[in-house]
């Protein structure tokens, strides 16, 4: 009976059992099926439906368990694609997945790290893609992991982000790097994505371009949530630390919002992200971190995910969508509201149908309803807030557990390096009592031996007395059984008794040379012996009475020898014992010595190979250190030799500087000049770092060679005599920079490497450039305001004067010329004009730049006040207007004398010169105070390029028609003799000596022009001083500031112009 009850139950369980494994055999079928359709190596972007059942199934088996055992099967290494698709679907189920799919994940980082660093190193659009996601999931794993309250999908409250910073600055500083690294991957990977999506011109309507965009969805929710924790950490650390502090996170949250701006505009205008994606809005400018009433001005961007319709899911899936409302509640209130009320059917409704307590209680119902809602979202947020307590704690028992381990193991291994130290203690006194008991032992042994050597000489003795007994005994019996044996028998015996002796002296020889005394006892006793047998050949008679005494003797004899014999073999076994004890007691102290010696060897031996491997690595990096230091002072000669080398150089003749920068760049370099001499100091005490020496070295060739080529362009605008000497010193500094280099580079000569020879030349070369400082006219400064707009007034009209001039110019040369003359004058009219339309131009944007100049940074004064607070700048838009005017007025000149044939095509080239010099004056005078983002500088910059080009035109069209007009002589020396070729060859040697000479004369000439020009040019000192607000002291006019204002601008004097200007005065 009892078999046939148990019958049922038994088949039920095997057919749940069957149940469940057919359910669990469709959902892994399922799974697989939706994994392998959402990982493909297609360029097409991954279906929603089949993400969808991934998560489900997480959900389903609380991890992701079965969507790693099936993902690692893919060849992610084979296909960029593939991967890319497989890191877009982890993604997900990260974000959406069950909690415990982190874990799971975590599992397989280091295989996700190894396809990161794969597919990086690979140069693939998609592998570049791939090795950016990898790392951006690594992150955010790890984040995660660290930091549990916060779920992958990093929807929390402000509450649990507070709680997750704590109250300790130094957490909250530590979090607030995190979010920023996490949201710097975030954009690294949308950066890069878009950045490919425009090389390609890829569109976001077609596949190749949705596969790439279709993870930057959940890149754009990561993104939200995390500038949201940074706002909202940034602020609480403001409130505990100093904006000081902070400065590095403001400017690295800065680039991070302009990033993250930048990204969100893109994706808001791509038609892909306008159907699947609310992407929110940031505002115009980041918050203020220093006012903290910002935080309520900060509203939280809310990406929104709009629902989507996809009718063909219901043909792949094959389980059945749960039902959202309950049918029977339904059912239920809906025939209740059919059922009228028995009193309004009896007595009619109330006040004609409508009751005040019916409005109450509809109001309560509703409240009530309300307040069931929100019950229910309080106790979902209240599990959900215990769900997630009791995550933590259990992590945080595991910890403990993992805590609780180690403690366990460390105690494990003290008490063993206890009783290993207990042991190793107990075997050094062991082998101190071991050692104490073997120098008993042998001490005992070498008693013992002695003791033994003197049994073994009476024994020896014992032995050779038995034997002579023996001996005796035998010859007593032979002589009485044989009386009557003749003299013969006597004789034999006498040969026996000889032959006993001589094999007794063989036995003798062998023993040792202790036992030589007994030797001689015996031949002493054997001649006795003898002497007694030849008594007893005469005694023969009387040897029967004797018989019986020798019978009694032989018995005493043989007893003695037993009791002797035995007495030995009791010695010989306590010897043997004794022997063996100590046998034992060496060996064992043999081994003990032997196994302490190989553990005291080994430990020598480790320790010298740790010596001799600090050593090795203390040697490596000095020579390390020196060979970065030889590096650099190569590099640093190499820096040094270049500009001395521009020094020679044709094409730097060219080049020109203001003394102003040469003094702000030699202060630079004395000032480098003793970081050297810290860091040498610091290098010979520790030759271990020699960083400090490193960086002083690189920053002084640096400025050094600035000098060197700063000083070589200041020299070209100077006097002879001074530029003489300051091209000189800047030669001796750059050997000895160069001497003090090669100091360095060698061991032997580190020691006494002295940078003062280079501080006394740079310190010339300082006094120098102050004394070719420019001296200034002296100009009011309530008049720099007026005199500005008369220059630029004065300046255009001059252009357009040289305009109406070149016009009359044409239709003269027209009149008067025809051919090929017409044609060249026409062209070279032709470049002035443009030209001089290129300068007008470049003239109406320098005024409106400086109008927008003197507007922005006027303020409250005006315009007048604004020039002359700013009295040098003033003073070299001045000069750089006047240069201008002058140059177009001496242009049209030079193009009226080319024309009427009366001057040089050359004069009209150095024209064209003077003028893009003096437009690149203004320019320069123009852009010194101008913002950095004006939008008028680089209209003002192009026409100065306009003019340039003009300029070369000019100079084109004015070389092409001299080599047009101009007729070359053929050379034909065939018909000359020999005399006549030397006659003539002497004097074309004497015409380029002549040449030659009027060719040095003419540069002095252009020397000391120069030189006059560069004193009219300038202003006085104290006027400086006093125009930038400042005060100067003449009791030390070669103290300069480390960190000095603009350099002047090069003035050109007025030449051509002659405006109403206070005459100008020279400062000695």
């Amino acid at each position: 009976m009892n078999s046939m009850k148990r019958v049922p139950t038994r088949v039920k369980s095997r057919r749940i059992e069957a149940n469940l494994g057919a359910e669990r055999e469709h959902f892994d079928k399922q799974q697989l099926n939706s994994i392998s359709k959402a990982i493909t190596s297609a360029e097409t972007p991954v279906k929603e439906k089949h993400v969808r059942r991934i998560i489900l199934g997480t959900h389903r088996e609380k991890g992701a368990f079965t969507f790693w055992s099936y993902a690692l099967g893919f060849p992610l290494a084979s296909s960029s694609i593939l991967s890319w698709k497989f890191c877009h679907v982890l993604h997900k189920v990260l974000r959406d997945g069950h909690r415990n799919v982190l874990q799971d994940c975590m599992r397989h980082h280091s295989s996700l790290v190894e396809i990161g660093h794969l597919w990086a190193n690979l140069h693939d659009r998609y592998g570049q893609l791939v090795g950016l996601y990898s790392k951006l999931l690594c992150t955010k794993m790890e984040f995660h992991v660290k930091h549990s309250d916060i779920p992958p999908n990093l929807e929390v409250t402000d509450e649990v982000l507070e709680r997750t910073a704590g109250t300790d600055v130094n957490n909250v500083f530590q979090l607030t790097v995190e979010v920023f690294d996490y949201l710097d991957t975030e954009l690294r990977l949308a950066e890069t994505v878009l950045r490919q999506l425009n090389t390609s011109i890829a569109i976001s309507t077609l596949t190749s371009g949705q596969c790439r965009l279709s993870p930057l969805i959940q890149v754009i929710q990561d993104c939200s949530h995390l500038y949201h924790f940074t706002v909202k950490l940034l602020f609480k650390l403001h409130a505990c630390l100093p904006a000081d502090t902070l400065q590095g996170h403001r400017e690295r949250f800065h680039d991070q919002f302009h990033s993250l701006k930048t990204f969100f505009n893109k994706a808001r205008d791509m038609m892909y992200f306008k159907r699947l994606i609310q992407i929110p809005k940031l505002p115009d400018s980041p918050p203020n971190f220093l006012h903290a009433a910002s935080l309520a001005k900060h509203v939280k961007p809310v990406v929104v995910i709009p629902d989507e319709e996809e009718p063909e899911q219901q043909d792949d899936d094959d389980d059945d969508p749960e039902p959202l409302i309950e049918v029977s509640d339904m059912s239920t209130s809906s025939v209740q509201a059919q059922q009228p009320d028995i009193f309004d059917q009896t007595f009619g409704p109330p006040n004609g149908g409508f009751d005040d307590r019916d409005l109450q209680i509809e109001s309560l119902k509703r409240d009530l309803e309300l307040l069931r809602a929100e019950l229910e979202r309080v106790k979902a947020e209240a599990q959900r807030y215990i769900t997630q307590l009791k995550s933590q704690i259990n992590s945080l028992e595991a910890e403990l557990e993992e805590q609780r381990a180690q403690k366990q193991h460390a105690l494990v291994e003290n008490e063993q390096l206890r009783m290993e130290l207990e042991a190793t203690r107990r075997r050094n006194a062991e082998h101190e009592s071991l050692q104490t008991t073997f120098i008993e032992a042998d001490k005992r042994a070498q008693a013992t031996e002695q003791r033994y050597n003197k049994l073994k000489e009476k024994h020896t003795e014992l032995v050779a007395s038995h034997a002579e007994l023996l001996r005796k005994s035998a010859d007593t019996v032979k002589m009485l059984s044989a009386t009557q044996q003749t003299q013969e028998e006597v004789e034999r015996t006498k040969q026996q008794l000889s032959f006993e002796v001589d094999r007794i002296k063989q036995d003798a020889d062998m023993k040792l040379e202790e036992q030589k005394f007994e030797m001689e006892k015996l031949k002493r006793e054997l001649e006795e012996k003898m002497a007694e047998v030849m008594r007893i050949k005469a005694t023969l008679q009387s040897s029967e009475k004797t018989s019986a005494q020798v019978n009694s003797s032989m018995t005493a004899l043989q007893a003695e020898k037993e009791r002797l014999m035995r007495s030995v073999s009791e010695k010989e076994a306590e010897l043997s014992s004794l022997r063996q004890t100590a046998q034992l007691q060496q060996s064992s102290l043999q081994q003990e010595r032997e196994r302490n010696s190989r553990e005291l060897g080994e430990l020598q031996g480790k320790l010298q190979e740790k010596t001799s491997l600090e050593e090795q690595l203390k040697q490596k990096l000095l020579e390390e250190q020196f060979a970065l230091l030889l590096g650099t002072v190569t590099e640093a000669e190499n820096i040094i030799q270049d500009a001395v080398a521009k020094l020679d150089d044709p094409l730097h003749v060219r080049c020109t500087s203001s003394p102003d920068y040469l003094i702000s760049r030699a202060e630079a370099t004395l000032g480098s000049l003793d970081k050297v001499k810290k860091g040498h100091t610091d290098y010979l005490s520790n030759m271990g770092d020699a960083g400090g020496l490193l960086r002083a070295v690189t920053q002084f060739s640096h400025l050094a060679a600035d000098t060197i080529i700063n000083g070589s362009a200041t020299a070209h605008m100077a006097p002879t005599d001074h530029a003489d000497r300051l091209t000189e010193n800047c030669r001796g500094c750059a050997t000895q920079s160069l001497q003090f280099f090669k100091d360095l580079k060698s061991k032997t000569t580190l020691q006494r490497a002295d940078p003062a020879h280079i501080r006394i030349v740079i310190q010339k070369i300082l006094h120098l450039g102050q004394e070719l400082r420019p001296k200034s006219m002296d100009v009011r400064q309530d008049e720099l305001g007026d005199l500005v707009e008369k220059e630029m007034a004065s300046t255009s009209a001059a252009i357009e004067e040289a305009v109406r001039r070149i016009d009359e110019m044409m239709n003269q040369a027209r009149k008067d010329t025809s051919g090929v003359k017409l044609e060249v004058n026409e062209r070279i009219l032709f470049s002035c004009t443009d030209l001089m339309k290129a300068i007008r131009m470049l003239i109406i944007a320098s005024t409106d730049l400086q109008k927008e100049i003197v507007e922005g940074g006027r303020g409250a004064a005006t315009i007048k006040e604004f020039y002359a607070r700013n009295s040098r700048w003033t003073e070299g838009l001045i000069s750089a207007a006047k240069a201008v005017g002058w140059g177009a007025t001496e242009m049209v000149e030079s193009a009226d004398k080319v024309v009427l044939h009366t001057g040089k095509y050359e004069e009209l080239i150095v024209c064209s010169h003077e003028i893009a010099a003096s437009t690149a004056q203004l320019v320069a005078a123009s852009k010194v105070k101008a913002d950095r983002n004006s939008k008028k500088l680089p209209v003002l910059q192009q026409a100065s390029r306009r003019v340039n080009e003009m300029a070369a035109n000019v100079v084109a069209s004015t070389r092409t028609g001299q080599e047009h007009l101009e007729e070359k002589d053929t050379m034909d020396f065939s018909g000359m003799s020999l005399i006549k070729l030397r006659k003539e060859e002497m004097e074309s040697q004497v015409k380029v000596l002549e040449l030659e000479s009027h060719l040095e004369s003419e540069r002095l000439r252009l020397g000391e022009l120069r030189k006059k020009h560069y004193e009219l040019a300038g202003v006085p000192l104290e006027q400086v001083s006093e125009g930038n607000g400042e005060t100067s002291s003449p009791a030390h006019p070669a103290i300069m500031s480390p960190k000095p204002t603009k350099p002047a601008l090069m003035k050109k004097p007025a030449l051509a112009q002659k405006p109403n200007i206070p005459t100008k005065t020279t400062f000695k």
